[in-house]
């Protein structure tokens, strides 16, 4: 019997992670409430608190990265999450719900960094961007099974379903960390091609650690490019039930449609659609993706000044499908362009600084958004409309300073190949990887 290929056992693994997270996230909340009784305010609270610590488990987990390999820190998030899943059906205070919430946290954290430098590793080029595009499809599939067993457990009426689904949900991290601790990586753990061909050079850089990163000016600008699109990303969970259903006067039953009609799109369409996009250059297509934002926050705009309530809801579907095309456009293709641009060496690094410009969006975007949402619902839109735009013509201007590996999905990630090294017509990319370059040295000489 054929064993499945690396790529096939990683989608496997994706699936049962998704599955498991589907099943908990949308009784996260609810389940802390009947276990310890606390009201539901006080466990929003201890949750948020405990979910700092995701911060911290982000930079940590990018030097373990760099020095341990991808896969051996993706496993182990996989099983430290496991343990704190399993220890939920024993928490009985507030302080062991706030250690438990902590621990699961610290594995949340780690996650980014370290599944967008193991996919680096096992995928390349073109190849990269149909695995990250695969994954986008097969997870968005995976949470809603996993919410439909979820909501099945609970309509049977017990509190024991609550603490079935979470040790379920425990056993799913476990599985998905035995599924991809069986994917061989390319030179062995913590170890490239350029590990073997040039030590010296291959140790200069892991012992640069954060400063070469922050000197990397190209790489700073493509981080901070993405903090306003990923604000725009809260919407749908963050300010689009609220805006619809108060401004709108859309009923609250179709808030849920509308996450279907996001969900549902990406899990059929993702897929296709970035095999066809695979011939352009990925920066136009996260730019495109930027845009299709902008103009789909607008539309939503435009939407609190039409009185007929047929029209309304037509807008509001249409709206939320121009924000689903520009997320397919925008998603996979910058995690591609983004894990392509960070040296292999301490892709693990770049890629926890990378994360930031979600980790804080997504933290702070429950109240920046509701507070811009009591402010004025139009101006929030407009506000996002503009910081998208802004993210979309940064990109562009990116575009001549990034390396050929990351720009083109077609292209050899060789570090030989004389398209992928500074070019001279380049000279603020050169400067940077000379900086870049010198820090490296000085951390070894």
């Amino acid at each position: 019997m054929t064993r499945p290929s690396a790529q096939a056992r990683y989608m496997a693994g994706m699936v049962v992670d998704a599955t498991g997270s589907g099943m908990y996230l949308p009784l996260s909340l609810l389940f802390f409430h009947h276990v310890t009784g606390l009201p539901i305010e006080r466990v929003g609270v201890i949750m948020t608190a405990a979910a700092l610590f995701s911060l911290v488990g982000n930079p940590i987990a990018g030097v373990l990265v760099d020095r341990f390999g991808a896969r051996a820190v993706v496993v182990g998030g996989y099983l430290v999450r496991a343990v704190g899943f399993a220890a939920y059906p024993l928490v009985d205070s507030p302080l062991t719900m706030f250690l438990a919430v902590a621990l699961v946290a610290l594995g949340d954290g780690s996650y980014p960094p370290s599944i967008q430098s193991f996919v680096a590793a096992i995928a390349r080029g073109a190849d990269r961007d149909r695995l990250l595009a695969a994954q986008r499809s097969l997870r968005n599939a995976g949470l809603g099974a996993g919410g439909l067993i979820a909501g099945a457990a609970l309509g049977l009426g017990s509190d024991a379903a609550y603490r079935v689904i979470v040790l379920v949900s425990a056993v799913a991290f476990a599985g998905a960390a035995l599924i991809l601790r069986t994917i061989p990586v390319p030179g062995g753990a913590g170890t490239s091609g350029r590990d073997r061909t040039a030590p010296r050079e291959a140790a200069a850089r892991r012992s640069g650690g954060y400063r070469l990163v922050l000197r990397d000016r190209t790489f700073l600008a493509l981080t901070l490019q993405n903090v306003p699109t990923a604000f725009g990303y809260m919407v749908l969970s963050v300010a689009l039930p609220v805006y619809v259903t108060q401004e709108l006067d859309v009923p609250a039953s179709l808030v849920g449609v509308l996450y279907a009609v996001n969900t549902v799109g990406i899990a059929l369409l993702q897929i296709p659609v970035t095999r066809r996009l695979i011939r352009y250059r990925r920066t136009r297509t996260v730019a495109a993706g930027a845009a299709t934002f902008a103009v789909s926050f607008a539309a939503f705009a435009l939407l609190a000044g039409v009185p007929a309530r047929p029209v309304a809801l037509a807008g509001v579907f249409a709206a939320t499908a121009l924000f689903t095309v520009g997320e397919m456009l925008h998603g996979a293709p910058l995690s591609a362009l983004v894990s392509s641009a960070a040296p292999e060496e301490t892709r693990g690094r770049y890629m926890a600084v990378y994360q930031f410009s979600w980790a804080i969006p997504i933290t702070l975007a429950p109240a920046v958004l509701t507070a811009l949402l009591s402010l004025s619902p139009v101006s929030m839109w407009l506000l996002l409309a503009a910081g998208v735009s802004c993210s979309a013509l940064t990109m562009l201007r990116l575009e001549p300073r990034l390396p050929a590996r990351a720009v083109h999905a077609r292209t050899q990630e060789d570090p030989q190949d004389p398209r992928n090294t500074d070019d001279p017509r380049n000279p603020e990319e050169t400067d940077d990887r000379r900086e870049a370059t010198a820090t490296q040295k000085a951390g070894v000489d």
